[in-house]
């Protein structure tokens, strides 16, 4: 044996010691591919080694090549073993991370309630839905026509000194009442028509105990051949008894410019007489305004606050309270 191959063995033996040692102390799938690549690729450490074989003796060729062979056999078998071990680890560690544990306690998360408004809404117009009326919605920037106007309240009545107006620079308005949904409906619907219109309203009020510039408002209006007051009457102290139960309702002679006649109804509530809405036959220049004949179709209308009916429901004190978004109050209901 020439000096050449003892010392080539004696690398390949040293070789294989290292790469013992670092295969079985690598930690990763990546470091693993990191070390098969140093020595058992083409340009790995092992051939590197037998770059040297040009030099020896022919006869000993065979013998450094089955040497050679040996190493990299067993160094495969090594990283078969290690690959498959960390793999093992690696889905064993991902099923510890996801596993459950059935016996915890649930993660609470606080359910979330209806606002006492939108509560509100929801349970006067199922009452109106449930009496065979429909939904109607308009738009919240009006012009003068449809909020008042066609509402036979034109520019210099003194009805406009009723009701505060926020004006825009381009010549509309925020609407001062969901009134004028009745209009836009009756444009575009024949008779009969029974629809109920709930909304947000703007009107330049001092905010105080009972006051807001920005209130919510449900309209009702009901147009057919033949509807009298009575049928106000009927419909007006239905709804009163499905949604404050059984009190007494009184109707006072009042005044709108677009019912005629009008009054206000109050409800017997805690001892004492409270206002809740008002309504009216509607007046024949509104129905001429929409096109319909007032003297084949007769109607009527009524219009209230839904924070009004929310205060009284609820017993609250200040109606301020519904935009505070102070939770302390939002969690009661």
């Amino acid at each position: 044996m020439t000096t050449e191959l003892s010392d080539i063995e004696t690398k390949l033996a040293s070789l294989r010691q290292a790469a013992t040692d670092a295969i079985a102390s690598v930690d990763s799938l990546e470091g693993l591919e990191e070390l098969r690549v140093s020595y058992l690729g083409k340009k790995g450490q092992i051939s590197k080694i037998l770059g040297g074989m040009g030099k020896l003796d022919p006869a000993d060729r065979p013998r450094l090549g089955a040497a050679a062979n040996e190493v990299k056999v067993a160094l495969q078998s090594q990283l078969d073993s290690k690959r498959e071990a960390l793999q093992q680890a690696q889905i064993q560690a991902q099923l510890e991370a996801e596993t459950l544990d059935v016996t915890m306690p649930g993660v609470y998360h606080r359910l979330g309630r209806l606002h006492p408004l939108n509560s509100t809404f929801d349970q006067v117009i199922d009452i109106f839905v449930g009496l065979g009326y429909t939904v109607a919605v308009g738009p919240e920037m009006e012009t003068d026509y449809y909020n008042f106007e066609a509402l036979n309240t034109p520019p210099d009545h003194p009805a406009r000194d009723m009701q505060d107006t926020f004006y825009l620079p381009d010549g509309n308005l925020l609407r001062t009442h969901t009134s004028s949904v009745q209009i836009r409906y009756m444009e575009d619907n024949e008779p009969p028509v029974r629809i109920v219109a709930p909304g947000r309203c703007y009107r330049r009020d001092t905010v105080d105990a009972t006051h807001a510039a920005v209130f919510h408002q449900m309209e009702l209006l009901a147009v057919d051949e033949g509807l009298t007051f009575t049928d106000l009457k009927g419909t007006i102290a239905e709804f009163i008894h499905q949604i404050f139960g059984d009190v007494k309702i009184r109707f006072r002679a009042s005044y709108f410019p677009f019912t005629e006649p009008s009054a206000e109804v109050d409800v017997e509530w805690k001892g004492r007489w409270l206002e809740v809405l008002g309504c009216g036959m509607v007046d024949p220049n509104v129905l001429k305004a929409v096109g319909y004949d007032p003297e084949v179709y007769t109607g009527f209308a009524a219009g209230f606050g839904i924070e009004r009916f929310a205060m009284v429901l609820h017993q609250i004190d200040d109606i301020r309270r519904f935009y505070s978004s102070d939770l302390r109050f939002l969690q009661q209901f």
